[in-house]
């Protein structure tokens, strides 16, 4: 266990655009008794007579990070924007420390004063930061009546932003640019995102979204609509997605495997169900690995790892999965293998269109246990001046932990 009886030796100091009136006290006596300070160009630029030496972090960010620990055991002063756990630097600066390390001392966040400016309840907002991220990670949040806070790197990408919202139908949204907030630069200008036009934006800037307008709003349900992911057959359907889904139960932070991927939809799915969820797809067609990784950024999950290759020779390396979907490429060796590779918990689901795979999976029910459902569905289609039923293959699930 740590010692946390010591003083710590970094001090990790949230600044804003109010510079140094913006200082608690706490922060103040920090870099009064500090031996160095880090921080980037724009930070330190905002402190003027610092007593201790300076030095600028460098760009990237992680290459600083050799150069902090370098220092540890003198009195160091981090200098990050705002308040450093809220999408800012402070959990990369103590990945590597000891609690008793180190202390922050947090700044108002620009999520916060964003919030405050604009008058919005700031725990129904959803917060992004794309500064280093695809604006398609608003996808999920897109639907009218929303409002979005987001982070991002500068005016152009301001431009980015309403241009995406046009184009997925939501050009009526407002924006709201707020730029150096908290500072003597502050400036607030609203405008509808089809008729954005600002080109003097300055950083740091944030957008707040009141989404409106006639786009699609992807529904917060399992079973997403077909015509959502671009594919070439290789698909499981939208009722049969939303059962395997069921039976894969996701659960927040949980890992998944997506064997035999074809377009991606179950573990898009997957990775939608909660931001903190990772999956990894096997695929053994290149074209499909990448129409699934398209699929992922359109839907605005672009977390999603892609592995090439046929299973069972090809199965994801890290970290061992919570659950195991087997869409294709189903084997008794593919089994076999699993079940002496996966430690004891984890899920597996495995769906069966034909007879032999069926007969598979039976004999696995048969010998391993677990819940087999046959699945049949169809659907009303015309049939001569009136309509009838046309029948869906039928599908064998078997779903089992190990």
């Amino acid at each position: 266990m740590a010692d946390t009886s010591a003083s710590p030796w970094l001090t990790i100091v949230g600044i804003g655009e109010d510079a140094a009136d913006g200082l608690s006290a706490a922060s103040r006596k920090a870099l009064e008794q500090a031996e160095l300070v880090m921080g980037a160009a724009r930070h330190l630029a905002l402190l003027s007579g610092l007593s201790a030496p300076s030095r600028q972090w460098p760009v990237p960010f992680s290459d600083g990070l050799p150069l902090l620990m370098a220092e540890r055991g003198r009195k160091v002063v981090a200098l990050v924007s705002g308040d450093p756990f809220w999408f800012g630097a402070g959990s990369s600066l103590t990945r590597d420390l000891d609690p008793g390390e180190w202390i922050a001392h947090p700044a108002p966040s620009t999520f916060g004063l964003a919030a405050a400016r604009l008058g919005w309840a700031l725990q129904d907002c959803a917060c992004l930061g794309l500064h280093a991220a695809p604006v398609q990670r608003l996808r999920p949040h897109l639907a009218t009546g929303r409002r979005l806070l987001v982070l991002v790197r500068d005016g152009g990408a301001v431009a980015k932003l309403a241009g995406y919202l046009v184009e997925r139908g939501f050009g009526a949204s407002t924006l709201h640019v707020l730029e150096a907030l908290g500072g003597p630069r502050e400036r607030v200008r609203s405008v509808v995102a089809q008729a954005q036009h600002f080109d003097d934006i300055q950083h740091p800037v944030a957008v707040g979204i009141a989404v409106a307008g006639a786009g699609c709003a992807l529904p917060v349900s399992s079973g997403l609509p077909d015509d959502l992911f671009d594919h070439d057959g290789q698909i499981t359907k939208s009722p049969l997605r939303a059962l395997t889904l069921s039976a894969l139960a996701p659960r927040p932070g949980e890992h998944l495997w997506d064997i035999g991927a074809g377009s991606g939809s179950v573990s898009i799915e997957w990775l939608l169900a909660h931001p903190a969820n990772t999956a990894c797809a096997v695929e053994a067609d290149s074209m499909r690995a990448e129409r699934a990784k398209a699929n992922a950024l359109a839907l605005g999950v672009d977390r999603l790892e892609l592995v090439i290759g046929r299973a069972p020779q090809v199965l994801p390396q890290g970290p061992s999965p919570d659950a195991v979907f087997v869409g294709g490429g189903l084997s008794d060796t593919l089994l076999e293998i699993l079940w002496q590779r996966l430690p004891t918990g984890t899920r597996l689901v495995a769906n069966a269109v034909t007879l032999e795979s069926e007969a598979l999976l039976a004999h696995w029910h048969g010998e391993r246990g677990g819940s087999l459902l046959r699945i049949e569905l169809a659907d009303a289609a015309p049939l001569g001046s009136r309509r009838g039923w046309r029948s869906r293959y039928p599908v064998v699930q078997w779903s089992v932990a190990l």
